[in-house]
Parts: structure tokens; C-alpha cells; sequence
């Protein structure tokens, strides 16, 4: 006696999906980027995952575009307060380093946040956070404002050049061009070559945001 096949199951015997919503597509456009990177992050990869139509993503997020601004503000959520003691500026570079940090975790992303314009709840709870302490600071309003937009340029910037993964002997050339140039042509690459070539990307980083931190504490701003 041979064995029955399996009954195929009624439609209305499978478990209900979820309902969806905004929350649930960033999450699971958050999970891919954490997997697969965020190239991978489409309507049509999230339509897979969802169990649905891209169509029906197109209801709570516009494009890809839209998306990927979401992701980064979700992620802005991982970057922890500021700290409560020490002086504003360290506290402030902290705070800067952190979300450096964030996007040298996901380096696809670092390039994108270049050019996405996120405008969620962290990236707000971000910009007030850098504002309150720029304000302790004794910044004037429009330098702290514009100052902002300057110091997340330059961290973003900053994390989307390291995650870009150049090839080694590409920055073998670049060292050997530096170190080997003619004195003659280039006096002043050739007495600043092992400067010019020096710090570890953390060390830089720290650097320049002090150095951006004193200019705008220092620049005014004119209309």
C-alpha cells in the first residue's frame, strides 16, 4: 500500500502576514543592508522578503532613494547620547566619531549618505544633539547652524573615503609617487612627503573636526 500524497493545504489554513507598515519595510531593509550590503537593498529584494508586491512598498516609501534615507536614519538611532561630562568640544567630536564610526560599519551605505537627505526622528534628535553643544559652546546661532551641516559633511565624507576599498597597490602608487618625487619640481611635497603620508584615518578624522570645530567657532557667518 502506497502512501497518500499530502493534501495541499487551504489558503485560508496558511498563517495571516503581517499587516504592512513604514516600520516593518525599513526593518527589513535594515536586516539586508546588515547581510548583503545596501545594493541590495530594493523594492524588489524587500517585495521578496515581505511576502508582497513591490506595488504595495510604494504605498509608505516613495522610491529606493527614500529608502535608503530611512535605513540611515534608523541606523542614526545605534549613535548613543553625548556624553554627559567632559568639555563641549570633546564631547562634541564624541559624538561626530560616533557616527563616523556607524557608517565605517556599512560601507555601501557611507557612499550613499553622501547624497541621501534623511529626515526622521534620529537624524533630528542628531542635529539637536550637535546644536545643544555647539549652544554650550557659546557658537553663535547661524555659525552653529551652518557649522552642522559642515561637520557631518566632513564625517561623512570622511567614512565614505575608507569604505570605498581601494585596491592596495593603488595606495602603493600613490605612496611611491609621494615619497619618490623630484625635489627639484616639488619642494615643498618633497620636505612634507612623511607628513603627508602620516596618521591612521581615526587620528586624521579627530583632527579635522577639531580643526573644523575652532573655524566655526571663529568664522561668522555673512548673508
Amino acid at each position: 500500500m502506497t502512501d497518500r500524497p499530502d493534501t495541499p493545504r487551504s489558503r485560508r489554513e496558511r498563517p495571516a502576514k503581517a499587516a504592512l507598515t513604514r516600520e516593518g519595510i525599513v526593518a527589513a531593509a535594515v536586516a539586508v543592508l546588515r547581510a548583503e550590503g545596501l545594493p541590495k537593498v530594493t523594492m524588489r529584494r524587500l517585495a521578496q522578503e515581505l511576502d508582497t508586491g513591490p506595488a504595495s512598498l510604494y504605498v509608505y516609501v516613495r522610491n529606493t532613494a527614500e529608502l535608503h534615507a530611512a535605513v540611515l536614519d534608523e541606523l542614526l538611532g545605534t549613535i548613543g547620547p553625548a556624553p554627559a561630562e567632559g568639555p563641549w568640544r570633546e564631547r562634541l567630536e564624541g559624538v561626530l566619531t560616533a557616527y563616523a564610526l556607524m557608517l565605517f560599519d556599512h560601507p555601501t551605505l557611507a557612499r550613499s549618505a553622501l547624497t541621501a537627505r534623511p529626515s526622521g526622528p534620529h537624524y533630528l534628535n542628531l542635529i539637536e544633539t550637535l546644536l545643544a553643544l555647539l549652544d554650550e559652546g557659546g557658537v553663535p546661532p547661524a555659525q552653529a547652524a551652518w557649522g552642522v551641516d559642515l561637520l557631518l559633511q566632513h564625517a561623512t565624507a570622511t567614512a565614505a573615503e575608507h569604505a570605498a576599498e581601494a585596491p592596495a597597490e593603488d595606495w602603493d602608487a600613490v605612496h611611491r609617487a609621494v615619497r619618490d618625487i623630484d625635489a627639484g619640481t616639488h619642494p615643498h611635497v618633497a620636505a612634507l612627503a612623511g607628513e603627508l603620508l602620516s596618521g591612521e584615518p581615526a587620528e586624521r578624522l579627530s583632527w579635522a573636526l577639531r580643526a573644523l570645530i575652532a573655524g566655526i567657532e571663529r568664522t561668522a557667518v555673512t548673508h
